[in-house]
């Protein structure tokens, strides 16, 4: 799939390239960034290199993975943002922010951006979001973005060679106002369940 470039009122996404690995390598020297995600730690030049480089643009290259990193229009690196394809109609999406850029709606603003584009241009009906149980800023995140949590699931990040629960949550086009590309029936809200 070719590449893309999103943009906002105050940001630029646009997919990670070689060009970027300094400022990734810099960024996920955060100890946050390396205890909430799954990213090698410590995190060394060689991993930087291989996800700019290799990942990112294999991903792009087979529509499995759509990585973006998220920009100031100065060019400043202020997270990266990816979705990956989960299933048919269904992507994840994951993201960081850089320690100093935090706090400043960015991150929020990329993640709905990126949604957006993935309910118009790839025919997604459902983002899923999962963190680990205790990443708080990662669940403000989502639920700022619009997302629904829809509980805990034991058991199903695994994370440095640990397994761990984590929180799922959901975005879906209807709460963006966008429509869905399949019909979705919910369960009923009232009376019994079954």
């Amino acid at each position: 799939m070719q590449s893309v470039t999103l943009t906002t009122h105050r940001l630029v996404l646009r997919p990670v390239g070689p060009q970027d690995t300094e400022a990734v390598h810099t960024a996920a020297q955060d100890p946050d960034i390396q205890r909430w995600t799954t990213i090698p730690s410590p995190y060394l030049p060689e991993h930087a290199r291989t996800f700019t480089e290799e990942v990112a643009p294999a991903g792009w290259a087979d529509g499995t993975l759509f990585t973006f990193g998220v920009f100031l229009p100065d060019g400043t690196l202020v997270g990266v943002n990816s979705l990956m394809r989960r299933s048919l109609g269904t992507a994840e999406i994951g993201y960081w922010a850089t320690k100093e850029h935090r706090g400043r709606g960015y991150t929020t603003e990329a993640a709905r951006t990126a949604s957006h584009w993935a309910f118009t241009d790839l025919a997604v009906d459902r983002v899923e979001w999962r963190a680990e149980v205790g990443n708080t800023a990662s669940r403000a995140v989502a639920e700022h973005a619009g997302f629904t949590l829809e509980g805990t699931l034991r058991s199903a990040i695994d994370n440095k060679g640990v397994r761990r629960d984590c929180w799922v949550g959901s975005l879906l086009p209807s709460d963006l106002g966008l429509p869905s590309t399949a019909p979705y029936l919910p369960a009923p809200t009232n009376g019994p369940h079954r």
